[in-house]
């Protein structure tokens, strides 16, 4: 047995080398530090695999199969330090409990698990699964081994009128059955024989796996393991324009090692595309797909260096366009909602690829739609993505005697009201709102009216890196001028953008989205909230509140004090929240109309029977008031920023502001 074991073991050993030499050929990335978090999310993610029982079905059948492959492994490394180095470390009724009933009851419920996860692939067979023989293969091999395993137990009860033979009552059924019909020399024999085939299987998995969907045992752990810890779902990387040679991600050797040891975790399970919002609608994307097909140019890449003795491979073939996954088309109908990153069970980060396949297309081939580059000229000549719009930057705050930050004394908050809440019509309102609360509470806060500029947010997304390096070196400088503490935005783009992003440009200062500065405003008393309305709300958590940044909570807890009733959720709320459309500078391109993000968001919306759909951001108060206007429906739904609905808790009375004014 030890003499196979060493082929197997080599075998084994140089898959995971040939692995390990692909992934060498992408960029550095540190992704060491902080062991105990790193070994905590190991646990959490990896050990119980929280993510996966996002479903429930898969999650039954993994845990049933992975749990029980555990407990035999540790069971057989006892049997091997018991019989082969003659060192007894679990004895007494311990050992009946844990080797013989225990080990025997997890061996089923493993088979179990393979039962379910056949009937899935073969006869249910779910849309979002890949199908392959390879698949097909290892569960039939999986299932012959724990087989094989119960005869050989069995037999050796049959053959040795094992007297605990009680303790597995699997095995020892199967004794009874087999002395029925055969003598116990003869299950001897057969013994000796299934054996060695059971060996054979065994070594022969382990030695296959690295080949396989099955290295998924190795590289989720250290996928999991070495994912960002400093940010929310998918953080992007900055470009260092100074050392860099090329803008983007064009060839598989752009890509970070974490990118490639990404594409060599994925287990084909499809969660990544089943939560995608573009995918639901029937749009081209797929994040699963482009995983699988970076991970075709990752093997092809692996042979190339192979043959030019472990250089680096030429680059010279691009990835972009050379499949329907990687089509430019698809790349940019990605919302950059992160649903597919928060989805995916081995910490993948699918839609930073995206974006670093944009930022190829946008920066060395300027090959992008025409009205994203609309707004990022927009964005670069006036400071903002919306062109045409007739607005001003100060048209929201008319009469209501708002300071600029620069003479406002011992200011607590910068007030920064972002391109959508004043530069689109329909959040005017909502921003006044906002306003008129926090001068009702009487908080010192300022703004910068005209000399507001974009965070960067679109130009980033869209994937002109450097239009977002400029804008975000700008804005830096300039609060930074003004002594800025603390800033409170509505928006969750440039709320994501200050409080991840920028302080890897070097940024000092807080930032908090309005909820969650209201909410602590109610919490201190200086808010306070009269009226109850008979309202039917539902809560539509925006991409980069809710699952970016884990603000969930706040929204709702604001909604409790103004109505009289419970909320009303929507299937996916919260971090599972679908996208309103919006984001990844989709709010600028026009969709075909029977492929709307935020139309079958409006329908999921609309089928609660709410007659209100509460937002945080000004992007989803648009995209949803759009989706819902285009449904055919009989009672009226309004679309309201939590600010407006708080301004309408509050007795109707005007602020010092307005009554000055």
């Amino acid at each position: 047995m030890y003499l196979l074991l060493i082929p197997t073991v080599a075998v084994f050993g140089y898959g995971i080398f040939r692995r390990l030499r692909q992934w060498r050929i992408g960029r550095p990335v540190s992704r060491f530090d902080r062991p105990v978090q790193r070994m905590i999310r190991v646990l959490r993610l990896g050990l119980l695999q929280t993510t996966i029982w996002r479903d429930p079905i898969a999650g039954i059948w993994h845990a049933m199969l992975f749990w029980g492959f555990v407990t035999l492994t540790v069971a057989t490394t006892i049997v091997l330090i018991h019989h082969d180095f003659n060192i007894r470390i679990m004895q007494g009724r311990f050992y009946l409990y844990f080797q013989s009933l225990f080990v025997d009851i997890l061996g089923v419920v493993a088979m179990i698990g393979i039962t379910i996860a056949g009937i899935r692939r073969w006869c249910t067979r779910p849309i979002r699964l890949v199908y392959s023989d390879e698949a097909t293969w290892i569960l039939i091999l999986l299932l012959v081994i724990l087989a094989s395993g119960y005869l050989l137990e069995g037999w050796r009860i049959a053959a040795t009128d094992d007297p605990w033979a009680a303790w597995s009552p699997v095995g020892n059924g199967v004794a009874v059955a087999s002395l029925a019909v055969l003598d116990r020399e003869s299950l001897r024999v057969a013994h000796v024989i299934t054996w060695w085939g059971h060996m054979a299987l065994v070594f022969g998995l382990i030695a296959w796996a690295p080949y396989t969907k099955l290295l998924h045992i190795v590289t989720a752990p250290l996928n999991i393991l070495t994912s960002n810890l400093d940010a929310p779902a998918g953080s992007l990387e900055p470009i260092d324009f100074e050392t860099a040679e090329t803008f983007g991600v064009s060839s598989i050797e752009q890509f970070t090692w974490k990118g490639l040891l990404d594409l060599d975790s994925c287990t084909e399970c499809g969660q990544c595309t089943a939560m995608c919002p573009a995918n639901a609608i029937g749009k081209q994307l797929s994040p699963r797909d482009i995983i699988l097909s970076l991970q075709q140019h990752l093997s092809a890449a692996s042979r190339q260096t192979e043959k030019v003795n472990g250089d680096q491979p030429d680059g010279s073939f691009s990835v972009i366009g050379s499949s329907s996954s990687l089509a430019p088309e698809a790349l940019w109908q990605c919302t950059t909602c992160a649903a597919c990153v928060h989805a995916c069970p081995v910490a993948i980060e699918q839609y930073p690829k995206i974006v670093d396949m944009r930022r190829y297309l946008a920066m060395e081939q300027a090959d992008l739609p025409d009205t994203l580059q609309d707004a990022l000229t927009s964005m670069e000549q006036r400071g903002h993505p919306f062109r045409g719009t007739q607005l001003s930057r100060m048209d929201w705050a008319d009469k209501l005697g708002i300071p600029h930050i620069k003479d406002v004394d011992n200011a607590e908050v910068l007030l920064w009201v972002g391109c959508g809440g004043a530069l689109v019509e329909r959040n005017l309102r909502s921003t006044r709102a906002l306003a008129k609360l926090l001068q009702r509470a009487g908080v010192r806060f300022g703004i910068l009216g005209r000399e507001e500029s974009c965070t960067g947010d679109p130009a980033r997304r869209i994937g002109n890196e450097f239009l977002f390096d400029t804008l975000a070196r700008q804005n830096i400088e300039q609060l930074h001028s003004l002594g800025i503490k603390t800033v409170v935005t509505p928006c969750p783009h440039c709320f994501n953008t200050f409080a991840n992003e920028y302080p890897e440009f070097g940024a000092q200062w807080e930032t908090l989205h309005h909820t969650t500065y209201l909410a602590k405003l109610i919490g201190e008393n200086r808010l306070q909230l009269d009226l109850q309305s008979a309202r039917q709300i539902t809560m539509h958590d925006p991409c980069y509140l809710g699952r970016h940044n884990g603000i969930t909570e706040e929204p709702r807890d604001l909604l409790r004090h103004t109505i009289d009733s419970d909320l009303l959720e929507m299937k996916l709320n919260g971090p599972e929240s679908f996208c309103c459309g919006g984001g990844g500078g989709m709010s600028f391109i026009d969709e075909p109309s029977d492929q709307r993000v935020n139309v079958e968001r409006a329908q999921q919306a609309v089928a609660t029977g709410a007659d209100t759909v509460a937002v945080g951001c000004p992007f989803c108060a648009t995209m949803l008031e759009d989706g819902i206007g285009s449904l055919a429906h009989d009672s009226p739904v309004e679309v309201k920023d939590i600010a407006e609905l708080l301004w309408e808790a509050i007795d109707d009375q005007p602020t010092t502001s307005e009554t000055n004014t």
